[in-house]
């Protein structure tokens, strides 16, 4: 995982854009997941949790939240808004997307998998993916949120996407959300901002 993600934890939220560009792309990967109440998601590259209040409403009291990510100093900030929620049913695994089992994150299987902006980050996202379906269970929903260079007439935005990957440290070009195409099926796939976010959601056997 890159330097400038570790480097970035503390004011990740403010500088990241979220609140006008990628929330909706998170808020559209969580409608497409089809989570159920009592469910148990895996947050996979959770950074400071911005995906948590969006996942506990979906999965409610009964259900589970797990975030897992490399960095510390990123789970560090999602801690803090755990506790600032008061959330009993989230919690946080420090560990690689590449490198975990069900016994690490503390759950034999999972409902549902999810990764917003953060298969992009890791140099080798389809050994995450791998890790991913290990823990789900069979017939499990899986959702990917990804950036690539907008696809419509607002090309403009095409700097300013490079520089949020560019901050992120993440690779534009990866476009992980392809892996759920030929994976999954009952396939669930949008775009939004001009088409420079990509949310994705399968059921995988």
């Amino acid at each position: 995982m890159r330097g400038a993600y570790e480097r970035g934890a503390r004011c990740y939220d403010s500088i990241s854009g979220e609140r006008t560009v990628y929330r909706r792309g998170r808020t559209a990967g969580v409608d497409l997941l089809g989570l159920r109440p009592g469910d148990t998601v895996l947050d996979v590259g959770c950074g400071t949790g911005l995906n948590f209040p969006l996942l506990v409403a979906a999965v409610g009291p009964s259900g589970r939240v797990i975030g897992l990510d490399r960095s510390p100093a990123m789970l560090a900030q999602a801690d803090h808004r755990i506790a600032r929620q008061r959330w009993t049913n989230v919690t946080t695994v420090q560990a690689d997307a590449t490198d975990f089992t069900g016994d690490s994150i503390g759950a034999d299987s999972v409902d549902a998998v999810f990764a917003t902006y953060s298969m992009s980050v890791v140099d080798d996202w389809q050994a995450a993916w791998a890790r991913m379906q290990s823990v789900l269970r069979p017939g499990g929903r899986a959702g990917i949120v990804d950036m690539q260079f907008p696809t419509t007439a607002r090309l403009i935005l095409s700097p300013l996407a490079r520089l949020a990957c560019a901050m992120g440290g993440s690779d534009i070009n990866a476009h992980p959300w392809i892996a759920l195409r030929t994976a999954g099926r009952d396939l669930r796939e949008v775009s939004v901002r001009a088409g420079h976010i990509v949310a994705a959601a399968a059921t995988i056997p």
